[in-house]
């Protein structure tokens, strides 16, 4: 149990354990306070009224799990702001999002698989294949986390508050031959039992999808009843997939899928300006929760790595822009996210920079994002259906480019011409 433990707080819990556990207390920006100002007003408040919300976890500790004492943390740190939450830690996450539903939580941290029912939009940034690098998530969620793209991030009773980068899955195969599509056709893969995207990606190259959940997969991969099992990096050392991986085996050189995590709360509880508060607070936590993932890439050894050539890379791409455009269309991916138009077309139609203010007051990823469009064709974006072809016209390059940053690693023939 405390490997599984472990393995929740990289995997779920490192984007709030970024903010909590850091040596620096949180402190809000001048324009985040007066968002928090404006929020507070329009729910009633005076300046010394407590804004009270009730947040949920989950964490396989329960209360005394790292992700719940993480939370603690932070509560202390938002109490100089009037806020004070309460928090209770679920060790199961269907529970809690059952929780959620009933109206016991106000708001609860949960992983972007499980954030997909609440809301399509942020939930597709988990989608298969959709964003090639930390780069690029990196670009998607200071996008998202602009006042543009706040209408998006609600939907009906629910909205998403926060969105964190938690690192991108990778293959964990227990024979190295296993490096393409081909080889893998009649293997066994691990698929998580409540997302029906893993299962018919996998069914299309004919291999067989195993169901499984966080708790039973990395052993079901470790005792052999798998040959295959997406996880994330940080899954390596603390499940001791190492096992499942001896003799013969090795980690997939190509990412995915970017994972997230992501506090989804209930729309009446949470007015704009607060919902806006917490998502640009979360957005400014993005160095040091790469730093961490970094950090567990450069843990593994490099004869683990398995290389992917480039025709195979090509393969794989194709193999998850077809299972996107076909879950797309059933409904399960958000159309929008997918294409990427909300990212631009909410910033393409701002108000043009007043006469004599130069264009430099933008921010610089508005700036960024505001040229978009005058460096990719609208045609490109739609023509994909997915979001690793809009914010990489080079999407196809060899993954040297796209994997985190493993100092270890030697260069292959394969990476060479590549560009970071």
């Amino acid at each position: 149990m405390g490997n599984y433990r472990t393995l929740i707080t990289g995997f779920l819990g490192l984007a709030l354990l970024s903010l909590a556990c850091t040596s620096q207390a949180l402190t809000l920006t001048a324009k985040q306070e007066k968002h928090l100002a404006q929020a507070r007003q329009e729910m009633g408040l005076g300046p010394d009224d407590m804004l009270k919300r009730h947040i949920c976890l989950w964490d396989l500790s329960g209360r005394s799990g790292p992700i719940f004492n993480g939370a603690t943390n932070l509560r202390l740190d938002l109490l100089r702001y009037k806020i004070d939450i309460s928090l209770e830690a679920f060790t199961n996450e269907g529970a809690m999002v059952a929780s959620l539903k009933n109206g016991q939580c106000d708001a609860a941290l949960m992983s972007g698989f499980r954030a997909r029912q609440f809301n399509r939009f942020s939930g597709t940034i988990d989608a298969i294949g959709a964003l090639p690098s930390l780069k690029h998530m990196d670009m998607l969620l200071r996008s998202i986390a602009l006042p543009q793209l706040s209408e998006n991030m609600v939907s009906n009773k629910y909205q998403t508050l926060a969105v964190t980068p938690a690192g991108a899955a990778y293959l964990f195969v227990n024979d190295k031959r296993l490096n393409s599509l081909e080889r893998v056709a009649g293997k066994k893969i691990a698929v998580l039992d409540f997302d029906p995207g893993q299962s018919k990606m996998v069914a299309q190259i004919g291999a067989t999808p195993v169901a499984t959940t966080l708790a039973t997969a990395p052993n079901q991969f470790n005792n052999g009843s798998v040959d295959v099992l997406p996880a994330p990096l940080v899954a390596y050392q603390v499940l001791e997939l190492y096992k499942g991986m001896e003799p013969d085996g090795g980690i997939v050189d190509y990412p995915i899928v970017q994972l997230t995590a992501q506090l989804i709360g209930h729309t009446d509880r949470f007015p704009p300006a607060f919902a806006a508060v917490i998502r640009e607070v979360a957005a400014d936590s993005f160095s040091s929760i790469q730093n961490a993932l970094e950090k567990e890439a450069g843990q593994i050894p490099a004869t683990w790595w398995i290389d992917v050539d480039h025709h195979e890379k090509q393969e794989y791409d194709s193999m998850m822009r077809a299972a996107r455009l076909k879950l797309r269309e059933t409904g399960y991916y958000d159309a929008t996210m997918l294409k990427a138009d909300a990212v631009t077309s909410s910033l393409a139609s701002r108000p043009a920079t007043p006469a004599g203010q130069p264009a430099t007051h933008r921010s610089r990823l508005s700036q960024w994002v505001f040229n978009l469009k005058r460096r990719l064709p609208v045609q490109t974006i739609n023509a994909h259906g997915g979001l690793r072809d809009f914010f990489s016209p080079t999407a196809h390059s060899p993954p040297a480019a796209r994997r985190p940053h493993r100092p270890r690693r030697q260069p292959t023939k394969s990476d060479a011409g590549t560009t970071s």
